[in-house]
């Protein structure tokens, strides 16, 4: 008889809660397999490290930080790491099993794991960010490397913070280890088009259900909620195959233009001083009126828990691509179905991220690289056979996008546990 973790008690919308639901209802698609569903439902391994520095005015801090592997049936962990004030054990236990679930439905080589320092990294000098991510690496060393779990950029992080674990995990090491992260300047080792991979394969899932729905991209309204690297480079390509991008919500509050924005003019402004200094180019409304603005496509790029019951009432949208990670609750996702909203699930619509990842990784490896049409090639294939097999196992048994996505993950994974046995 399998015992619960006692270290975490998940509410049903918390981010381990909204896992656990999803796993739950795809147990009668698993057939034989089930017998192994509590594999999913455990990480494999959690590290809960302290991170103490020296700050700039001699006093000395101490940092939470977690790396958590989910799962390693199918390869190597792989996962983010996040630096954020409210980052918790559960949060990432969560976000690595959601890696788990999305590195399957694109069929990489890869297991789920997931990283994050409860921190605000804006309120750091440069040089005691260096500190606190080298001494970070320094206390995950143990269970991180090429071969065992390979971190990559997340919430707050990029690519000069992989450059500086990079670094120090070589220097524990002894040699230069490239492939120990993924997301890294491109003269480090990093690939091309991976800075805009993510947003890339919302779009490009996104073209393929709007296609499938019978919905021209020509004028179709689109909200997204985040501009950071995800929600400004599929807004980009979605504007330029004729959308109207006619709100957008960042952390300093919500502008909308039901003309459509300029992202020309709009994104400079965004990524120096937040979408609400752009007063010249549309209305800045009150953030829950975000969820309230008449459009064709949401794009919930942001954090967590979003969509919420009553936001999944109100939205005029009849397609959603979650650009974020687990940005809508289970009872959301059930009042969109009714609703006849289609949704296309993280897992499969945000991998485009971790899909470059996986190019990156074989190129360190491999010490040849790949031009950026050549990446982007790769990218669009894989993305669109994932959501065609994930598409016919939706219509096969009649159920949504997103069980379609966790049964043909979980079927997956759990052939690889039990092809594997236990050990000892």
């Amino acid at each position: 008889m399998s015992e619960k973790l006692s270290f975490v008690s998940p509410t049903a919308n918390s981010p381990w809660g909204t896992y656990l639901s999803q796993v739950d209802r795809v147990v009668p698609y698993l057939g034989p397999l089930a017998r192994w569903v509590e594999t999913l439902k455990r990480p494999k391994r959690a590290l809960i490290v302290d991170v103490p520095i020296e700050m700039d005015d001699g006093t000395i801090a101490h940092f939470e930080g977690y790396r958590v592997q989910h799962n390693m049936s199918r390869g190597p962990g792989k996962g983010g790491v996040r630096f954020h004030p409210d980052v918790t054990l559960e949060e990432v236990m969560a976000l690595s099993a959601w890696m788990t679930i999305k590195t399957a439905a694109v069929n990489l080589p890869y297991g789920g794991a997931k990283g994050g320092i409860r921190v605000d990294p804006k309120k750091l000098s440069l040089q005691e960010l260096e500190k606190i991510t080298r001494r970070y690496t320094s206390e995950i060393g143990i269970i991180i490397g090429p071969h065992t779990d390979i971190p990559a950029p997340d919430v707050n992080t990029n690519g000069q913070i992989m450059a500086w674990m990079m670094d120090t995990y070589s220097m524990n090491v002894g040699g230069t280890a490239t492939g120990v992260v993924t997301g890294k300047p491109l003269h480090l080792g990093g690939s091309l088009g991976r800075v805009k991979a993510t947003g890339r394969g919302v779009f490009v899932t996104g073209r393929e259900a709007a296609r499938r729905l019978g919905m021209d991209l020509r004028g179709a309204r689109i909200a997204v909620q985040g501009f950071g690297n995800v929600g400004s480079v599929a807004a980009e390509l979605f504007a330029e195959a004729g959308a109207k991008i006619v709100a957008v919500q960042d952390h300093t509050g919500t502008i909308v233009n039901t003309n459509g924005l300029d992202l020309a003019k709009l994104i400079p402004v965004a990524n120096k001083e937040g979408v609400v200094a752009f007063k010249s180019g549309g209305d800045i409304v009150p953030n829950e009126d975000f969820w309230n603005v008449a459009c064709d496509i949401l794009i919930p790029a942001a954090l967590e828990g979003q969509i919420t019951a009553e936001r999944a009432q109100k939205t005029t949208a009849k397609l959603v691509l979650e650009g974020a990670n687990g940005p809508t609750v289970p009872q959301a996702d059930d009042i969109l179905a009714e609703r006849g909203v289609l949704v296309v699930p993280d897992v499969i619509c945000n991998a485009g991220g971790v899909t470059v990842s996986y190019f990156e990784w074989v190129q360190d490896f491999s010490s040849f690289f790949w031009d950026e049409d050549e990446i982007n090639v790769r990218l669009d294939r894989i993305m669109m056979n994932a959501l065609n097999q994930i598409w016919d196992t939706a219509d096969k048994h009649k159920i949504t996008l997103r069980t379609a996505t966790y049964a043909v993950a979980c079927e997956r994974i759990l052939m690889a546990r039990q092809e594997r046995g236990l050990y000892p």
